[in-house]
């Protein structure tokens, strides 16, 4: 019996596909053509989960697990040979426990509908992105995905109080709890978040949920230099304290694009400032925290820190802020393009933004560098478009952007993970010491390397 009639054993007839079925699916949203996959696989439960697994091990056959296919480096692309465990199916919002503030979820469930769900609940669910509707938790927590407001919340680890996974033989690890506390022993659950699928397969987790904020107060703001962004980012901590929830700077090519025809949105300041901010505080008291969030503001336009400013009064003008901020998809008015995912500290970003402009200008004198993001944080998103594609330009184009990371003890992944693509860079960000350290856990919980093989860990 080949595995793919045993997998039919397994789940139902629509949720195994194979031949044309698989061809029918993208490979990803932003890589063409079709799914590469043997066969895909869309269990319903741990259970069912558990035993693809134990057959995938026993045959030999790798395993690349799927969610909402959002991810930019590769990480989910599968190839030929592989089998794709789809959790599409496990998207269940299982429980809302008001009283200890968590939602357990599976691991198919979207980022949007465990937010909606929390919502409904009079809760918050904290973590924010451009793909809310598409990424699924299980994605989240593989990756540690960031977002809009880390600054005030954490990453996805942050919000993780317990988990079940599968590892790579079968083995189910469960431990859904609701505890923030518990130092009983090694906390596995820590294994799994930010592994990228390659230790275990996460298919339930149990999230944290915060008070649903009584008053959001959202500013955009044009400055004139990089000094003002740090003197301002440095003013609203002060001044705002745990309330500031974003702060996040786009560059003037980013705006630009994102605020003129094509785009459907429309710039609140003038084109042509050097910087730009968007400032949010979420707190408990409309008032006070609008009377407070104005002073602070205040007082930072007095001292000269911010040129021009637009206060969002209504949630309609605060979507219109976080509209053309989230709008990416313009990016691709710049034709073939390179996307990276970086952090490094605050104080060096205008010197490196400057130096992958010159490396870029000095080898393609109409490339375009575009930079955006929660520099709060100290991660940045840069976007170079160069009007060329290929294998050698994207080295090339790599090292524009990696080398001048290297040298400021940057990361090479803020927040997107590391996948297919960035292996080559780990070392960047990881001695040999972590990369064998994480090889050697590696061996321990896949010792076959079946889950997500060759993704994340360059070879040794």
């Amino acid at each position: 019996m080949t595995l793919e009639q045993q997998l039919a054993e397994v789940v139902l007839e629509q949720d195994l596909l194979v031949g044309d079925a698989v061809k029918a699916r993208p490979a990803a949203w932003d890589v063409a053509g079709p799914c590469q996959a043997d066969a895909v696989i869309r269990p319903r439960s741990t259970e069912q989960v558990a035993k693809v697994l134990r057959l995938c091990s026993a045959a030999g056959r790798p395993v690349v697990t799927q969610g909402g296919l959002t991810g930019l480096v590769k990480g989910s692309v599968a190839l030929a040979g592989e089998v794709v465990l789809s959790l599409e199916r496990m998207n269940q919002i299982e429980e809302i426990d008001t009283t200890s503030r968590t939602i357990t979820v599976q691991a198919g469930a979207t980022l949007e509908s465990v937010q909606q769900a929390a919502e409904s609940a009079g809760l918050k669910y904290p973590v924010d992105l451009g793909g809310r509707a598409q990424c699924t938790i299980g994605g989240n927590v593989a990756t540690n995905a960031g977002g809009n407001h880390v600054i005030r919340y954490g990453m996805t680890r942050a919000q993780v109080l317990g988990i079940e996974a599968v590892l790579a033989d079968g083995t189910i690890v469960s431990d859904l709890s609701k505890m923030l506390k518990n130092n009983a022993g090694y906390d596995f659950k820590q294994y799994f978040i930010g592994s990228e699928g390659t230790l275990g397969v996460v298919t339930r987790v149990v999230l944290r949920l915060q008070p649903r904020p009584q008053s959001v107060n959202t500013c955009f703001a044009a400055l004139n230099a990089f000094d003002d962004v740090l003197q301002l980012l440095s003013a609203v901590q002060d001044g705002l304290g745990p309330t500031l929830s974003a702060f996040e700077v786009l560059w003037p090519e980013f705006y630009e694009l994102t605020t003129t025809a094509p785009s459907e949105h429309q710039p609140p300041l003038d084109h042509g400032f050097p910087y730009y901010v968007i400032l949010e505080a979420h707190g408990g008291d409309p008032k006070k925290d609008g009377e407070r969030f104005r002073d602070v503001l205040g007082d930072c336009m007095e001292r000269d820190l911010i040129e021009d400013s637009v206060l969002a009064t209504t949630p309609a003008e605060r979507a219109r802020i976080w509209g053309f901020r989230d709008a990416v998809e313009h990016m691709n008015r710049l034709g073939p393009i390179y996307t990276f995912d970086v952090s490094l500290g605050i104080a060096d970003m205008e010197a490196y933004v400057a130096e992958i402009k010159e490396k870029v200008s000095d080898r393609w004198p109409n490339g375009t560098v575009v930079v955006f993001g929660h520099l709060g944080d100290g991660n940045l998103h840069v976007i170079v478009g160069v009007g060329e594609r290929g294998t050698e330009v994207r080295e090339a184009v790599e090292a524009c952007v990696y080398e001048p990371l290297a040298a400021r003890r940057g990361s090479v992944s803020a927040e997107h993970g590391v996948g297919l693509e960035k292996q080559s860079h780990l070392h960047i960000t990881r001695g040999p010491n972590e990369l064998e350290l994480m090889r050697r856990i590696k061996q321990a919980l896949d010792p076959q390397n079946l889950l997500n093989p060759g993704r994340v860990l360059p070879p040794a």
